[in-house]
């Protein structure tokens, strides 16, 4: 590459670069990436070209600008841009797994509250919400389509460990033990989502986080996230 710079200048504001800068301001205003935790990264494929655009780590997110970003080059599994000042997102094995094993447009992590007290509601290695209307925005590979009001939404939890990379194994089980998830969650640490495009992982990382808001607040009344529908009284 003749001239690295060019990968992350662009007034598009869709640009990878541009992009990743702007969701990271939102994803900071919902609490989902304070004091640096959590990010995105998004892989742009064309006939020309297959790479994965990176953020740092240790920048706060809401402070993020386009000359900090890392581009990955995904056949030759070389970086073609390096920030001299800066190191590749933590998360970086988890994103890379996401692309490698689903083909994934874009992963998106977060360290949301609810997602995290959603993990310490149970001791099981699932989370699962039932016969709620907003689980129809998250897909289910194995149909083709989405997820339907009376299905229940199941999503594996893996372990935390000391170090973020140490993760990818345990995610990547969870991946193939659990086909159609979109997501993984990481007990007392937050959530994993990716999808086809960015604009679907936005999409289902905040149906996910309304679902696992809405979880919270039903078991605080007392109510089964994943019971069946209770009948109408006359």
């Amino acid at each position: 590459m003749s001239d690295p710079e060019s990968l992350i200048l662009s007034s598009d504001p869709n640009h990878p670069a541009n992009l990743i800068c702007s969701l990271c301001r939102n994803f900071y205003t919902l609490g989902w990436v304070t004091g640096t935790g959590g990010g995105i990264s998004i892989r742009s494929r064309t006939d020309d070209h297959d790479h994965i655009f990176i953020a740092p780590s240790g920048v706060q997110k809401e402070r993020l600008e386009p000359s900090n970003m890392f581009v990955f080059d995904y056949p030759s599994q070389t970086y073609l841009r390096r920030p001299l000042d800066l190191k590749p997102s933590a998360c970086t094995p988890l994103f890379m797994a996401a692309f490698t094993k689903r083909g994934a447009g874009a992963c998106i992590h977060t360290h949301s509250q609810a997602a995290v007290l959603c993990t310490l509601l149970t001791k099981r290695r699932t989370w699962s919400i039932a016969n709620i209307e907003q689980i129809k925005a998250i897909p289910k590979p194995s149909t083709g389509g989405y997820m339907g009001y009376f299905d229940t939404l199941t999503i594996p939890i893996i372990e935390n460990t000391a170090h973020e990379e140490d993760l990818r194994d345990s995610l990547e089980k969870a991946m193939e033990e659990f086909p159609d998830t979109c997501a993984v969650l990481v007990r007392r640490h937050g959530v994993y989502v990716w999808g086809d495009t960015v604009w679907k992982a936005k999409t289902q990382a905040e149906s996910l986080d309304y679902l696992f808001e809405l979880a919270v607040k039903m078991v605080q009344l007392g109510l089964d996230p994943a019971g069946p529908i209770a009948a109408v009284e006359d």
